[in-house]
């Protein structure tokens, strides 16, 4: 690079004794926004936050502690949920202060699954126990410590030929003594976790309630299933793949749907319409097709814009009969729409 193309190597690499600025080079960080740290696209753990956040809505706000791992990112926007963090796997045991609530709402403390095996087991879940804490737990389950690369751990769902997994988180708090134990196995279903966490806040259950939330992290999973679907789509197999949009005819464009997904594939679009001002929303080509979306508008009642359309590879004969036939009568629907419009032009 130094030789070929030196122009594209910072000032720091070309030319260490003068840190000037490339007159050339424009600075961008004044034109270009600053991404904020969030979770990954398609994160199981986003739906969580999500589901807290409509029970927060409806049950008012309540004290959170949060713990070392992908879930602290729920303490910024737009969940804005966790005040606390005082170390790996120490989230409920420094909520213990709060067990006892604050006579109206229990406290919640976030848990992963690397802090759980790391720390979490004795010192969160064991001392609540011992202490008869009235609060909530909530172990995010993703099959690996997911912060630090991925490893496997004690409840991971590989099979490792060096290490003993499979072992249930269920099982071990059960094991220690927790009574009130729900597993959620699919955390994108925002309503099941919603009326989890519910049942949790209202029980008459007195004593520790711990939720075992349970979705395989995005980006271990899409480093497994890429290779394995690029080699069936070669070898000729038919493979669908599930991708989401926003009717722009639907959208009402007040984005609620934003501040309770956060999504980073979720956008916004400006339509060419004079009459509607307001951006909607829009799904770029980087969703994953967990469907995180539609599920927050539908267990929020949101307005209800999002589609799912798969891609099909190598479809059969009558798929791609059926798909002919459908753009013939959609395109026909259009143009009747079109001809019917009032349409704008500019004027020169």
């Amino acid at each position: 690079m130094t030789k070929a193309a030196p122009h594209l190597l910072p000032d720091s690499r070309r030319a260490p004794n003068q840190p000037e600025a490339d007159p050339d080079m424009p600075d961008l960080s004044k034109t270009v926004p600053p991404r904020p740290p969030g979770f990954c696209t398609g994160c199981p753990e986003r739906p969580i936050f999500a589901a807290l956040k409509l029970a927060e809505q409806e049950h008012g706000p309540f004290q959170v502690a949060g713990d070392i791992g992908c879930h602290l990112f729920g303490s910024l926007a737009p969940f804005n949920i966790g005040g606390t963090t005082m170390g790996y796997g120490l989230g409920p045991a420094s909520n213990a202060a709060f067990h006892g609530g604050d006579g109206e709402n229990r406290p919640i403390s976030i848990l992963g699954d690397g802090g759980f095996w790391h720390n979490g087991l004795n010192s969160s879940i064991g001392n609540a126990v011992y202490n008869k804490g009235d609060g909530i737990t909530v172990i995010i389950d993703n099959f690996y410590s997911a912060a630090t690369g991925g490893q496997d751990l004690l409840s991971s769902r590989a099979d490792n030929a060096t290490r003993d997994t499979r072992h249930p988180i269920s099982k071990a708090v059960e094991g220690v003594g927790v009574d009130w134990v729900r597993e959620v196995d699919r955390t994108y279903d925002v309503g099941r976790m919603r009326a989890v966490i519910d049942e949790a806040l209202t029980t008459v259950h007195s004593g520790p309630k711990v939720i075992v939330a349970s979705s395989e992290c995005m980006l271990n999973r899409q480093r497994r299933e890429k290779p394995l679907m690029k080699k069936a789509v070669s070898d000729g197999r038919r493979v669908v793949k599930p991708k989401f949009g926003v009717d722009e005819d639907v959208c009402t464009g007040d984005h609620a749907c934003m501040r309770l997904s956060g999504c980073p594939s979720l956008t916004l679009k400006t339509l060419d319409d004079p009459l509607r001002d307001d951006p909607v929303a829009h799904i770029d080509q980087s969703c994953v097709g967990c469907g995180n979306c539609g599920e927050v508008a539908d267990a929020a009642v949101l307005c209800p814009s999002f589609y799912q359309a798969d891609l099909v590879h190598n479809p059969r004969a009558g798929e791609r009969m059926m798909a002919r036939l459908r753009r013939s009568v959609i395109g026909w629907l259009q143009r009747r729409r079109a001809a019917r419009r009032l349409q704008f032009e500019t004027v020169a």
